[in-house]
């Protein structure tokens, strides 16, 4: 490794692990300030970060904290996830969707106030993005590799179930959301009915909606 290389790896390490102290510090907070700058900039002044330097590291200030939360849930429900060999696509999906449940549990009331930010109209592209990439994330475990329009479709349909169930599980607990999962993924059939029927404006209603759940604790 040239030694430009070599400073730009730590660079982004130091960039990285600097990220998650933020994020470490910001999950308590959030919880009374609400999903805001000064609590961004409250949470880089508690990892040591001047104003600054935390408006240089995260430049959309919340936003990017979104993005880090929704990402670090990925990533944990991805490393807990077993090979997917052996286990029908049901199956597949049913362990996806708990994973990330379970990933997510440990931050709940962080998340009812990020749910409440990404439930504002300005936010909503955020949030579609956000869950996207989560779908992508567990279709790819699960070994999709369509490249058609099924890949988008898989996607869209698995994207609304997790914002959903994740919903019911700040809701209602955890035995109603895997019994709504179960309901939502029972058989192939379902898929094809879903794929036919879905279009961005219905997916775009249904994880505004579930955001307004996980907020505010509506059934």
């Amino acid at each position: 490794m040239t030694a430009a290389a070599e400073t730009t790896a730590n660079t982004k390490d130091w960039a990285s692990e600097t990220e998650a102290r933020i994020l470490d510090e910001a999950l308590p907070l959030c919880v009374h300030m609400g999903w805001t700058r000064p609590m961004t900039l409250a949470a880089g002044r508690k990892a040591g970060l001047t104003a600054g330097e935390t408006d240089l590291l995260l430049p959309h200030g919340p936003r990017d904290l979104a993005a880090l939360l929704s990402r670090r849930h990925d990533a944990v429900a991805l490393a807990a996830l077993p090979a997917p060999e052996g286990l029908k696509i049901r199956q597949r999906i049913r362990a996806a969707v708990e994973a990330r449940l379970e990933a997510a549990a440990s931050d709940r009331e962080a998340l009812r106030r990020w749910a409440g930010y990404l439930a504002l109209p300005l936010n909503l592209p955020l949030a579609l993005r956000l869950v996207w990439e989560s779908a992508d994330g567990l279709w790819r475990w699960a070994g999709d590799t369509a490249t058609d329009e099924n890949h988008y479709s898989k996607r869209a349909i698995l994207s609304a179930i997790l914002v959903s169930t994740t919903a019911i599980d700040l809701a209602s607990g955890r035995e109603a959301a895997l019994a709504y999962l179960d309901a939502r993924i029972q058989n192939v059939m379902d898929f094809e009915k879903w794929k036919a029927g879905l279009s961005a404006v219905d997916l775009a209603r249904e994880v505004a909606g579930a955001l307004a759940t996980m907020r505010y604790g509506r059934s």
